[in-house]
């Protein structure tokens, strides 16, 4: 990539995982091994889907302690993390007013 490096997320899952001690997750897997990993290893839920386009969805799985992970999850099954994070807050929007 000529040299140019992505910008950092947040954590990544190994930094994550590190510092809670936890077994590492893997990037990209089967949705259903996934899901499993997330609420087993940082008890995190999902809280919301929505569509990226004909090809693929993302959710955001967020944990009562405020972690959260956006996984994309293909046609084909397969699910990637895209981003994950601490702190997670949510606001309540309602539809059709201003939104």
């Amino acid at each position: 990539m000529d040299g140019i490096s992505p910008p950092p997320l947040a954590a990544s899952p190994e930094a994550r995982v590190q510092a809670s001690q936890a077994p590492s997750l893997e990037l990209c897997g089967k949705r259903d091994s996934m899901v499993a990993d997330l609420g087993q290893q940082f008890r995190e839920q999902s809280l919301a889907t929505g569509l990226v386009d004909e090809n693929a969805m993302m959710e955001i799985f967020v944990s009562p302690s405020g972690t959260w992970t956006i996984l994309a999850t293909g046609t084909d099954g397969i699910s990637c993390v895209l981003a994950v994070g601490e702190g997670f807050e949510a606001n309540t929007q309602i539809a059709g007013l201003g939104v």
